[in-house]
């Protein structure tokens, strides 16, 4: 009797050991997203909306709050190879590699780990899908750059779901087509968001990128047209892929990437866009949640900051409604400068100063000085009768789009200390189950970790 009892009560414990794991696990990577890009954005929400103090992004609002280190094996100053490893794997290794230790030797990540204990598997990203970050959770490579060697090992995952810009390099030349490639090893190719809907039921794995019609790339938030995918539709087509015909749950990483290329610009209004329409992605799985509070997890971070923002310049005040008058990236304000150089009948500094109005609300909803006037004048000259440009690692602008977007940000209130990453802290955020594990000082490769546990998969 005694043996039966005790085995009654080990049988008690292993069910509701079970219980507490999490089914469905959300995992959130804002890419050079820091502490002060939430604060700004913050804050910003509140300042157009003319109100006092900051107002909410949903996942800042999470019950359990942390922090992270971010330094890899050979920098105190991680790139995101070096990170995108160790918040996929639990291991440090040197900027540049992906999926690989120290040592150059392959480490699996959690994806892999998911996998293994039979759960669905999906990677998404704004930026290109054989990325850093992304690629740390299904390549084993020395370097980033190795693109034809990480797609190869992308089709080769035998996750279920890929999606946001397609691959740096999707052909190259006659024996090199990664379509191709992924499409013989199962995957359905989804062009927009309109096919990824009209696609998933019947796609065993499924593959969505931009639309046939559209720029290749996602383009940033406050760039986007009406055919543009978004964040919010990469997880809204992955929760559907990911969960039909599956009652074993899934796994599923959405990088928030071009938060970090906007923050290599100093593009402070760019970068805030982007983490707003990071925030609706994280919505999303917020609504999936709700509908199951029992059994999924929900954590957001980061793999680094970028820029060495701060929301304040010396003055008393921030002034950050100012920037809801940029109406588009600085790399598009490049682009319309560039145009018009190309058409010499117009180049005038009227001509040029209109640009100046519309892209940024400088002069009309933004006071110039006539010393700063004179500033850009000065730019436009150089720039229009040279080649004056400002280079930062994913864009090449104008000089004067460049001194346009630094005087919005002075007089919004912002201060950036570079065009590269930080070693400051990033943020962790969760919620469901298990989410009260996140505590304390972490460093970035305990993050996977902690999932691991919370989920159960075995490495």
């Amino acid at each position: 009797m005694k043996r039966i009892s005790l085995l009654f009560g080990l049988c008690l414990v292993c069910a509701a050991a079970m219980a507490q794991q999490a089914k469905y696990v959300f995992y959130f990577i804002g890419d050079g997203m820091g502490l002060n890009q939430i604060n700004t954005t913050e804050y910003y929400l509140a300042s157009v909306k003319g109100q006092w103090g900051f107002d909410r992004l949903s996942f800042a609002d999470f019950p359990y709050t942390t922090y992270a280190t971010s330094y890899s094996a050979n920098r105190r100053v991680t790139d995101s190879a070096a990170a995108g490893t160790a918040l996929a794997t639990g291991h440090k290794t040197r900027n540049a590699m992906v999926g690989m230790n120290a040592d150059s030797v392959a480490v699996t990540s959690i994806a892999t780990w998911a996998k293994n204990a039979g759960k669905k598997v999906g990677i998404s990203s704004t930026v290109s899908i054989d990325d850093a970050t992304p690629s740390a959770f299904y390549a084993h490579q020395v370097n980033r750059g190795k693109y034809h060697a990480i797609g190869l090992d992308l089709a080769a995952s035998g996750f279920h779901y890929f999606a946001g810009t397609d691959f740096h390099k999707p052909k190259e030349g006659e024996n090199y087509d990664m379509h191709q490639i992924c499409a013989d090893n199962g995957y359905t190719w989804a062009f927009g968001y309109d096919e990824g809907k009209a696609k998933w039921k019947q796609a065993e794995k499924l593959f969505m990128v931009q639309r046939k019609d559209a720029n290749r790339a996602i383009p940033y938030a406050i760039d986007r047209t009406a055919i543009d995918l978004t964040l919010p539709q990469i997880v809204e087509i992955g929760i559907n892929t990911l969960t039909n015909n599956n009652k074993k749950g899934f796994f599923f990483m959405i990088e928030g990437g071009a938060i970090d290329h906007a923050c290599h610009g100093r593009d402070a209004a760019t970068a805030i866009h982007d983490i707003i329409d990071f925030d609706n992605a994280v919505k999303v799985a917020l609504e999936f949640y709700k509908k199951h509070p029992k059994e999924t997890l929900i954590v957001v971070a980061a793999d680094h900051e970028t820029g060495g923002i701060v929301p304040g310049n010396g003055r008393r005040d921030l002034n950050l409604e100012l920037l809801q008058y940029q109406t588009c990236s600085t790399n598009e304000v490049t682009a319309k400068l560039t145009a018009m150089k190309k058409n010499r009948m117009k180049k005038t500094w009227e001509d040029v100063k209109q640009v100046l109005i519309d892209s940024y609300g400088l002069f009309t909803h933004t006071e110039v000085t006539w010393r700063e006037e004179a500033e850009l004048r000065e730019a436009y000259e150089t720039a229009f009768e040279g080649n004056a440009k400002e280079e930062n690692l994913y864009a090449v602008n104008s000089a004067l789009a460049a001194k346009a977007r630094e005087i919005l940000n002075k007089k919004a209130g912002i201060s950036w200390a570079s065009h590269s990453h930080s070693a400051g802290y990033v943020p962790v955020y969760a919620i469901g189950v298990g989410a009260e594990k996140f505590h304390g000082r972490l460093n970035n490769t305990d993050i996977p970790e902690i999932i691991a546990k919370i989920a159960g998969y075995k490495k």
